[in-house]
């Protein structure tokens, strides 16, 4: 790299709303990726609850029809069987008929005699079916026992159904309301944060802020080719890493937040025993941040470094003021 590649070009400072603009947009984008995750995984578990509920409902209408069919079958014996005693009972009376008309006649005692025998045997047949009749009867009012036990356990599954799909929908909306002023909440650290950065860092024009990140030219911080943070760039983080403690101070501890520290090169490619590819710096110099911020008396856990060598530009262009604007260090304030 040469001389005038890491020259730092100036510009004169002009008040600029964007950024504050592009952070209050990417805040409301994250509140609305919240939402919607909360709602798919709302959606999700109320469709496994109603799935299962849906097949208990299922068994007990199933086993309702089954008892329906039974009952009516039931009913269908009960009406024969009445239908015989009816039979029966016509035959008896008209053999009793017989009987007296036989009983009055002399010399016919004989025929009295079987016709009292086929009587005996009438009354027995009669006697059977009104036993069948009972019986029936019997097993006709436990299946409406059974049936309204059925009813009542349906009507049961339903309402507790009911109640489910309430509950659940009401911690949706709780969970939505928690989950979006936690978001609220992280983006006015996140504001405060970038203001306190531009106070300590200066209107410098090779420091911006990109959306939701704050953007470091690697110049600053590293030499070419280098994962040491050199003297100017100790003295720069070092003002970060104040700005950081100040305001993990401030945020809550139900919180969960972590400054991510992203590494970006240029897409000059490198390939040496340290860093076979600009994967490999892009990390390192990440990783750099991250160890000299935690030495200073940052939280470790609320600390992230991630590489992106030179996938992420932003600007495409081929210049070398493009590869430039590329080679950087962001910092994001994020949820964890």
């Amino acid at each position: 790299m040469t001389v005038a590649h890491r020259r730092i070009r100036g510009r004169a400072p002009s008040a600029d709303y964007w950024p504050g603009f592009v952070d209050a947009m990417s805040s409301l984008l994250l509140v609305l990726i919240f939402l919607l995750t909360i709602f798919m995984l709302t959606q999700f578990f109320l469709s496994q609850l109603v799935s299962s509920k849906d097949t208990a409902l299922e068994a007990l209408r199933s086993q309702i029809a089954e008892l329906v069919s039974q009952l009516a079958l039931s009913k269908q014996e009960k009406a024969d069987l009445q239908t015989t005693i009816a039979t029966l009972q016509a035959s008896l009376a008209e053999a009793n008929a017989e009987k007296d008309r036989l009983g009055a006649a002399a010399g016919a005692g004989s025929q009295v005699a079987v016709l009292q025998d086929e009587l005996s045997k009438q009354k027995e047949i009669s006697n059977q079916a009104l036993a069948q009749v009972e019986l029936l009867n019997q097993q006709i009012a436990a299946l409406r026992r059974q049936l309204a036990a059925l009813e009542e356990a349906l009507e049961a599954s339903e309402k507790r159904d009911r109640e489910s799909q309430a509950q659940i929908a009401d911690l949706g909306r709780r969970l939505n309301a928690a989950l979006a002023q936690k978001v609220q909440e992280l983006a006015k650290y996140r504001s405060e944060f970038f203001g306190r950065l531009r106070e300590i860092l200066g209107n410098r024009p090779d420091i911006e802020v990109v959306g939701d990140r704050f953007v470091i030219q690697s110049e600053i911080l590293f030499d070419s080719g280098s994962a040491e943070i050199n003297p100017s760039g100790v003295a720069q983080l070092q003002k970060i890493a104040d700005a950081v403690k100040e305001i993990a101070a401030e945020i809550p501890n139900d919180i969960q937040w972590v400054i991510r520290v992203d590494g970006h090169t240029d897409a000059n490619p490198i390939h040496t025993a340290q860093f076979p590819s600009n994967w490999y710096l892009s990390s390192a110099r990440a990783i750099a941040v991250v160890n000299f911020m935690a030495k200073r008396g940052v939280p470790p856990e609320h600390l992230a470094a991630t590489g992106f060598g030179e996938f992420q530009p932003l600007d495409t262009g081929k210049s070398a003021a493009a590869f430039k604007r590329n080679r950087r260090i962001e910092f994001k304030l994020t949820e964890r």
